[in-house]
């Protein structure tokens, strides 16, 4: 060391090839700190915990930060308190600055939007959003909903509508449907795609109303709970469409219509009034379910040979619509299909054709390259009928599921698989997931 430089200041030299390394390096330590960043610890109350950090660093990543130390009324202590967040979110926060590294998870992600927004880091918001997206269940739904809102990320609003129209039913059974704000479920009652009967729709808005009434020390009965549900939500049920036993078991009950009201709906279900003024008769477009066979995927499926041919069998317990089955792809590559399904009898019920270009799948299996057949109109299902798939693919390698299982349940219907005829198992291959209604 003839430089008269101790060892340890060679700090930069040692596997540290890029700028990203070197902030990495110095992320959370005392080495040329010129700034503590004070924050409260979520683990001791009112206890707080000091972070060293770079002003250089911070600067070059926020605007919000520049300004705090380099602008015109730049702060001159050597420490910042941030009192609108808890220690480990902001060491997330500054590790993304530092790295462009943060461990997401459901216990910070929230809070790591928020603070995306405030210090403007939008690369952070959206890792932030794409989270949050890939997350996304009927259980959570309505916890992430009202930050989309907050923090105008569309996409994200986008995605929470879509898991709330298409997990109508789920969604309203959670615990986070009894917290939402009045706006969203005027919101949520107007919209046309819905996958729910409108009974047990109108019991979850009998629901929070209920909850509305216990909030605000009110008595809950009928007349209550329409003036906090308000005339935008009562009307947006559409009680016309409901079925006359489940309109007098539920609805009359409830004693949250008019005596006027309630004289009108009997007439117009016993065809002596054709019109119940003020109430749609429109059905809602129930969107189809979907159910995933495997338990997780792979990549390197080839086509060729008698590979090309990829087959499974199905039978379901219930009748029910199939308005599609999705393959497996590759990103960016486009497949040519032939497909056709037939009953036990091997008479072709459906057939699908065409060329498919792969794209991005959000799945509860994971997120995968793939892509839709749909049959219009919806193949017709029989319970305890047997039907097989034959899919004749060309194209490059792509994803397969693997684990798959003889028997899945969903929404109340048994789906059970079988190996048809000598290529596709049922633990692995093409037909990840299958696009349904009920009768």
């Amino acid at each position: 060391m003839s430089l008269g430089v101790a060892k340890e200041d060679f700090w930069q030299l040692t596997a540290r090839s890029t700028i990203r390394e070197r902030f990495q390096t110095i992320f959370n330590k005392e080495l040329l700190s010129d700034v503590k960043v004070v924050v409260r610890d979520s683990q001791g109350g009112s206890v707080s915990k000091k972070i060293p950090a770079h002003k250089f660093v911070l600067a070059i990543s926020s605007p919000v930060f520049f300004a705090m130390f380099y602008g015109e009324l730049a702060e001159t202590k050597d420490f910042v308190e941030i009192s609108d967040c808890e220690y480990e979110s902001l060491l997330e926060l500054l590790r993304f600055i530092y790295s462009d590294e943060a461990n997401l998870n459901p216990d910070n992600v929230m809070q790591l939007m928020y603070l995306g927004k405030k210090y403007m880091l939008p690369s952070l918001v959206d890792r932030c959003s794409a989270y949050l997206q890939q997350n996304l269940s009927a259980s959570n739904v309505f916890h992430v909903l009202p930050a989309a809102q907050k923090y105008e990320e569309k996409e994200l609003l986008d995605h929470c509508w879509k898991v709330i129209e298409k997990e109508t039913e789920e969604v309203v059974k959670s615990d986070g449907f009894v917290t939402i704000e009045r706006s969203v479920l005027e919101e949520l009652v107007e919209k046309d795609s819905l996958n729910i009967k409108e009974v047990e729709l109108f019991k979850a808005v009998d629901c929070w109303a209920g909850k509305e009434c216990e909030k605000q020390g009110l008595v809950e009965e009928g007349a209550v709970k329409r003036r906090i549900l308000g005339e935008r939500i009562v009307k947006g049920i559409r009680f016309p469409v409901m079925a006359e036993k489940d309109f007098a078991d539920v609805v009359l009950d409830s004693d949250m219509l008019t005596h006027k009201e309630t004289c009108i709906f009997m007439k117009y279900f016993n065809s002596v009034l054709k019109t119940p003024v003020g109430f749609s008769e429109a059905k809602r477009n129930v969107h189809s379910r979907i159910i995933s066979r495997f338990r997780s995927l792979e990549y390197g499926w080839q086509y060729s040979g008698m590979r090309q041919f990829n087959t499974i069998a199905i039978s379901v317990d219930k009748n029910m619509k199939l308005h599609a089955v999705r393959l497996f792809g590759s990103e960016n590559n486009e497949y040519s299909v032939k497909l056709r399904v037939q009953d036990v009898n091997e008479v072709v019920v459906a057939t699908g054709a065409g060329d498919f270009l792969s794209k991005l799948v959000q799945s509860e299996i994971g997120n995968y390259q793939g892509f839709e057949i749909v049959f219009d109109p919806p193949i017709a299902l029989q319970e305890n009928r047997e039907y097989s798939l034959v899919a004749e693919i060309t194209g490059p390698p792509s994803w397969f599921g693997v684990n798959g299982r003889s028997c899945v349940v969903h929404s109340g219907v048994k789906f059970s698989f079988c190996k048809y005829w000598f290529e596709e198992d049922v633990e692995e291959g093409q037909f990840p997931e299958f696009l349904f209604t009920l009768d």
